[in-house]
C-alpha cells in the first residue's frame, strides 16, 4: 500500500517561526513608553537579556528622550540601580525627576578608556543589585559588543549601548539595533535597522528631548510660581519703613 502524502498548510505547523513574524520565542520586555515604537518592537518593548544598540547622530544627545520612560518604569519596579558608563555629560536632574527617575538610583562611572568602560559594564550586568545598564561606547569593537550581549543574556539584564551613527553599515551582534535621527528640533525618527522579524520600511516618529525638556521646564516654572504665591500668603506683614532725616544728613566726611 502506497502512503499518500499529507499536505499541511505551513502556518499551521506548531513551533514554526517565520521571518516576517516579529514574535518568536517568548521574550521578557520593558515597555518603551512610546506606543508607536512598542508597536514595532518584538514582543512590544525593550528586551531583557539582550543588547539593544542605539546609533546616534553627532552631538544630538537624543538618547534620553528614547529611554527615559522605560528606565523610570524599570527602576520603579525594582530596588536596583542603573549604571551609566562613560556618559558624555552628566544627566540633567530636573528632567530625570520629571520622568520619574530618582537621581540617587543612578551610578555614573567614567572609566579611562573604551575597554575599561566595557569591562565595567560587563561587571555591572553580573550584579544582582543593578536593574539597567546604559553605556556610551562609540569605539567598542564587535568582540566587546558580543561579550556584553552574552552577559546581558546570561543575567537577563536591560542593556542599552550607544554608538555613533556612522557605524550603522557595519555588522553587530545586537539582536535589536536602532538608528536615532533628529528631524529639526521637535521630532526624532527611529529607524529599526535590525530586529527579529521583517525590516521596518518607515521610521517611527517620536518627540525629541527638546520638547520634553520644554515641558519639564514649564512644569518647574509653574511649581515655582505656586510656591512663591503660597509663601507670599503666609509671610507676616511688616510695617513700612519711614525715612527720618537727622542733623548730619547730607554732610560730607571731613578730609583726613
Amino acid at each position: 500500500m502506497n502512503a499518500q502524502p499529507v499536505h499541511l498548510p505551513i502556518p499551521s505547523l506548531p513551533g514554526l517561526w517565520r521571518g516576517q513574524d516579529c514574535l518568536g520565542a517568548p521574550q521578557r520586555v520593558v515597555a518603551s513608553g512610546h506606543m508607536a515604537l512598542d508597536a514595532e518592537l518584538p514582543a512590544g518593548g525593550w528586551p531583557l537579556g539582550a543588547l539593544t544598540e542605539v546609533l546616534l547622530e553627532p552631538a544630538a544627545h537624543a538618547e534620553w528622550a528614547l529611554v527615559l520612560p522605560a528606565l523610570a518604569a524599570r527602576l520603579q519596579g525594582s530596588a536596583g540601580r542603573a549604571v551609566l558608563a562613560a556618559p558624555p555629560m552628566e544627566p540633567f536632574t530636573p528632567a530625570l525627576q520629571a520622568a520619574g527617575v530618582p537621581p540617587g538610583r543612578l551610578c555614573c562611572i567614567w572609566p579611562g578608556d573604551a575597554l575599561a568602560a566595557a569591562w565595567a559594564c560587563e561587571q555591572a550586568l553580573r550584579c544582582r543589585d543593578v536593574s539597567a545598564v546604559l553605556a556610551w561606547l562609540p569605539q567598542a569593537p564587535p568582540a566587546v559588543l558580543r561579550r556584553l550581549q552574552l552577559a546581558a543574556a546570561q543575567h537577563q539584564q536591560l542593556l542599552w549601548v550607544f554608538r555613533a551613527s556612522q557605524d550603522r553599515q557595519g555588522a553587530s551582534p545586537a539582536p535589536l539595533r536602532l538608528w536615532l535621527e533628529r528631524v529639526q528640533h521637535r521630532h526624532l525618527q527611529v529607524h529599526l535597522l535590525k530586529r527579529r522579524g521583517p525590516p521596518l520600511a518607515q521610521p517611527v516618529a517620536l518627540p525629541s528631548s527638546s520638547v520634553l525638556l520644554a515641558e519639564v521646564l514649564a512644569a518647574q516654572a509653574r511649581r515655582r510660581q505656586q510656591l512663591q504665591q503660597a509663601a507670599a500668603l503666609q509671610a507676616p506683614v511688616r510695617p513700612a519703613l519711614v525715612p527720618v532725616r537727622h542733623a548730619l544728613a547730607g554732610l560730607a566726611a571731613a578730609p583726613a
